[in-house]
């Protein structure tokens, strides 16, 4: 039984099976289940039959980029490869995750998605007298479709300019493209996060110095940034996206440079700015500009596909211009959760 993961035949029509991954595909054939007690306990299919080829893809005694193409079986491993290392990079870089709500996965490259759109001046829970309505909340679908977008990376080489590359440093250069791609996916989040999703839901874009934020434009003191967040009633401004000159103007306020919060910053690395909120610092916003929150409402993640490599041209070792992709789109939940900021 311990020895099931040597006897999977290994092919490319693993990596084409609809709706599962190659991992997927993988442990139907050789379920970790299988393992438990075992010395291969805590390892994925995938990591088995890396050991079941003796690839070593990390540290200094990491194997050459040509191990996985010892044998026809191995090299299928090869695009499975490059996908988790790529994810990697993505995960790594990721600031997704503290600003969506929730993940939604479909088929095709099109989304409508829902709204809901309670009775006006009834957001809040109010008490209902015996005999009266109870206020409603209409849940409907959007009018427009949301739409989803194709990003991605070239691998541009030969196989003979990284055949006797290590693994462990091909992986960095992997890891990079899989930071530039979730670049692209941030970028996208926040076209829509200040803009909609095509359905009349840009954010409410509010600037220092016009009621009703206080202060004089081209500066951010603590008290404008008292008057942004009270504008989040009845959401809560519980993250911050901010530019890089802006966190610069925020890093300098007073209220900032409390101990505790200075204290928190050495201990996690994480920023929390004086209202609590937790601080995101990236390129991908203009200058001047923060968008405000609340994550637990704002954004939602559309994704038709993970990381999708051509494996057919990495398994066959031509690695010009080999496509690494996913397709993914973002729609707004509710559109009074998050708001812009103009310093």
């Amino acid at each position: 039984m311990n020895g099931h993961f040597q006897d999977v035949k290994l092919e490319k029509g693993m990596y084409s099976v609809a709706g599962s991954s190659f991992t997927a595909v993988l442990e139907r054939e050789d379920p970790s289940e299988r393992y438990k007690g075992t010395a291969l306990e805590g390892l994925d299919a995938f990591q088995r039959q890396l050991k079941r080829f003796d690839i070593k893809v990390k540290g200094s005694a990491s194997d050459p980029v040509e191990k996985f193409f010892q044998t026809a079986q191995s090299a299928v491993l090869f695009p499975e490869y490059i996908a988790r290392s790529v994810r990697q990079g993505m995960e790594e870089a990721d600031l997704l995750p503290s600003i969506t709500a929730a993940v939604t996965r479909i088929e095709g490259m099109d989304y409508r998605p829902v709204t809901s759109v309670p009775e006006k001046g009834k957001k809040e829970l109010r008490r209902v007298e015996e005999g009266t309505t109870i206020p409603q909340t209409q849940v409907r679908s959007q009018e427009n479709l949301v739409k989803l977008h194709k990003r991605g990376r070239m691998l541009v080489c030969s196989y003979e300019a990284v055949r006797y590359q290590k693994l462990d440093l091909f992986s960095v250069t992997l890891r990079q493209m899989g930071a530039h791609i979730s670049r692209q996916l941030l970028e996208d989040a926040i076209g829509v996060l200040e803009k909609g999703d095509g359905n009349d839901n840009a954010a409410e874009a509010l600037r220092v110095g016009t009621a009703p934020i206080g202060g004089t434009a081209g500066k951010l003191t603590y008290s404008e940034l008292v008057d942004f967040w009270a504008q989040f009633e009845p959401y809560e401004m519980n993250t911050l996206l901010v530019s890089g000159d802006v966190m610069l103007q925020l890093l300098k306020m007073e209220e900032l440079q409390n101990p505790l919060t200075g204290l928190n910053f050495q201990g996690t690395g994480k920023l929390i700015s004086p209202l609590g909120a937790e601080l995101l610092r990236t390129g991908a916003l203009g200058r001047g500009k923060l968008i405000g929150l609340d994550k637990r409402y704002a954004l939602e993640m559309v994704k038709a596909s993970d990381v999708m490599v051509e494996y057919d041209k990495l398994i066959d070792r031509q690695l010009e211009r080999a496509a690494i992709t996913t397709i993914t789109g973002f729609a707004k939940v509710f559109g009074e959760a998050s708001k812009v900021l103009t310093v």
